[in-house]
């Protein structure tokens, strides 16, 4: 390529293309290898390519009929992508052909230059791809800022619009090992349905809920599901039982296991109390001990002495002010729900969270919600080795350790040092700590976790807590067997023995949970048997949460699903 001469202009610099340069702008930009290229301008803030078409016909877009009778031409411009940081531009020579057809409504019409424009657009047919690649990975105005470094203006807005055009493939048949699980459009409002090819990762559906007919309905309208692969939701069970009564139903063992850890954790909460040394130390502030029964006479307080405060009771041998209420709440909602009220109304006259008035009113007893409250740990528990130092010390004014306290961290009040510290004043000195009881979650991560990962000051505690306590006990052999039968996949062979045990043990929440896996008993047998997993279906969960965060919420269903269908697995 050689510059057109001296007359041309310093701000715009042209070039006569030879066949040489031809070749070289075909490497360079092949969707131009059919085009014939004249000349090459560089306009300071663009790229100009001049061309035409070099077939010598065209075909009307309305009936199809080749013509080759030119009518007359203009030049059409159309963006290309960028090339240097700089835009580049096609100027196409176009012809506008008659129409040969007398019963065709078009008398002309002009020819298209294939894989370089189309109809109504005014961007290369790469570049619109490029963008729409940009829209899928990014949505809209992460996708624009990227095209913009690239030298490509485009409005965040036009990027959306070429992602909702594109063509999603169509599916007619369901995949033979299906997954299904369910994603936050709102979290905590509105539910969807993701539906996954568990062989490829690929996504086959959407759906706008999580009911059990719209279920049932994809399955109808896509029949050949052979396996399907879900949680322990009821919907998706009822609904592949309706939509594809032979395919084979798979219980994730994942959800499995994490049901397994919600229970055990209920359980460690329940009997935390056995692993607390017996009453005789101080412990006088609003941490929860072991739960004595409610109306027993403290020890000690017909001699007017003093009470170590347990679950129940306070310093002074009263029932505590969590427990008296948790009590009255527990009447309340309870005698509400009897006479017909709704969760919503309960809410409103109480004043209470709808979230509250639903766990008491899921309780089963109000010895589940004391449980729960006077098992739980206290935040002054790192505090004690330090306060009984201090108060070995001479320093016996609460206020003044609570300033201490607050040096260090503390953020309680000064009421729970002086509660803590208060059966410290009937003796001559204050007792040693009682040593620290693992959190809840703690002692549940141990019974979950492999031994061998452990270490062996972990090892250690966990024996020392299997001995002091028997349901533990009992608990960690539960976790164990159950463990073991989903590591090795033997469901088939050790479920019903695992649930025969469980059910012959007093631990009310392992008994809940077997009743719930009698009830789905073939997918989970099945769960615990094959080798399929809902692994692939949560990491696309995970997927759409990001795809959806990208967008700010501000995107309709149909763009999502246009979003995560054509994103790659």
């Amino acid at each position: 390529m050689l510059p057109a001469g001296p007359g041309s202009s310093a701000a715009r610099v042209v070039w006569d293309v030879s066949e040489q340069g031809r070749a070289l702008l075909a490497v360079l930009f092949p969707h131009l290898a059919g085009l014939r290229v004249h000349r090459v301008e560089d306009a300071g803030d663009a790229v100009m390519i001049v061309a035409s078409c070099q077939a010598g016909s065209a075909c009307c877009p309305r009936c199809g009929q080749a013509s080759a009778r030119v009518h007359g031409g203009y030049a059409r411009t159309v963006a290309d992508g960028a090339a240097g940081g700089r835009p580049v531009l096609i100027v196409l020579q176009v012809r506008r052909f008659r129409c040969r057809n007398p019963e065709c409504p078009a008398v002309t019409f002009a020819e298209q230059a294939e894989g370089v424009s189309a109809r109504y657009r005014r961007r290369s047919v790469p570049l619109l791809a490029m963008l729409a690649g940009f829209g899928l990975e990014l949505a809209g105005r992460a996708a624009a800022r990227l095209a913009g470094t690239l030298g490509i203006a485009v409005h965040p807005a036009t990027v959306l619009r070429l992602v909702a055009a594109a063509q999603a493939p169509e599916i007619t048949a369901a995949p033979e090992v299906l997954g299904v699980d369910d994603f936050a459009l709102a979290k905590g409002y509105v539910y969807g349905t993701v539906l996954v090819d568990m062989r490829t990762g690929d996504v086959a559906g959407l759906l706008p809920d999580r009911e059990a007919a719209s279920f049932e309905a994809w399955l109808t309208a896509h029949p050949g599901a052979g396996i399907i692969c879900r949680d322990r939701a009821g919907n998706y069970a009822e609904g592949a039982r309706a939509g594809a009564p032979d395919a084979i139903q798979v219980a994730d063992r994942w959800h499995l296991w994490h049901n397994l850890a919600e229970y055990a954790e209920k359980t460690v909460a329940g009997h935390r109390g056995c692993l607390k040394d017996p009453p005789g130390g101080a412990d006088g502030n609003d941490a929860p001990g072991p739960a004595d029964t409610p109306g027993q006479e403290p020890p000690g307080q017909a001699q007017g002495g003093q009470v170590t405060p347990d679950g129940f009771l306070d310093a002074c041998g009263r029932e505590r002010r969590l427990v008296t209420r948790t009590r009255e709440r527990y009447a309340e909602i309870r005698g509400r729900l009897d006479a017909g009220e709704s969760l919503s109304a309960i809410s409103r006259v109480t004043g209470l969270d709808r979230k509250t008035v639903q766990r008491f009113a899921r309780a089963g007893s109000i010895d589940e919600l004391l449980v729960k409250a006077t098992s739980r740990e206290s935040k002054l528990d790192e505090f004690r080795p330090y306060l009984h130092q201090r108060w070995n010390d001479g320093v016996t004014d609460a206020a003044a350790l609570h300033a201490e306290l607050r040096e260090q961290g503390w953020a309680g009040s000064v009421q729970t040092v002086r509660r803590y510290v208060r059966p410290f004043r009937q003796a001559p000195a204050a007792p040693g700590p009682a040593p620290a009881v693992p959190k809840t979650r703690q002692v549940t991560r141990w019974l979950l976790s492999r031994p061998d990962r452990l270490q062996a000051g972990e090892q250690a505690q966990l024996e020392a807590i299997r001995a002091r306590c028997p349901h533990i006990d009992a608990l960690a052999g539960h976790v164990t067997a159950f463990a073991e039968m989903m590591t090795a996949r033997t469901g088939s062979r050790d479920l019903e023995a695992w649930l025969a045990a469980v059910e012959a043990d007093d631990q009310a929440g392992l008994r809940s949970l077997a009743a719930g896996i009698r009830n789905d008993m073939h997918a989970v047998t099945n769960g615990l048997t094959l080798h399929w997993n809902s692994g692939r279906v949560e990491g696309t969960a995970s997927k759409i949460k990001m795809i959806k965060r990208q967008m700010y919420g501000r995107a309709g269903f149909d763009l999502l699903r246009k979003r995560v269908i054509l994103h790659p697995a």
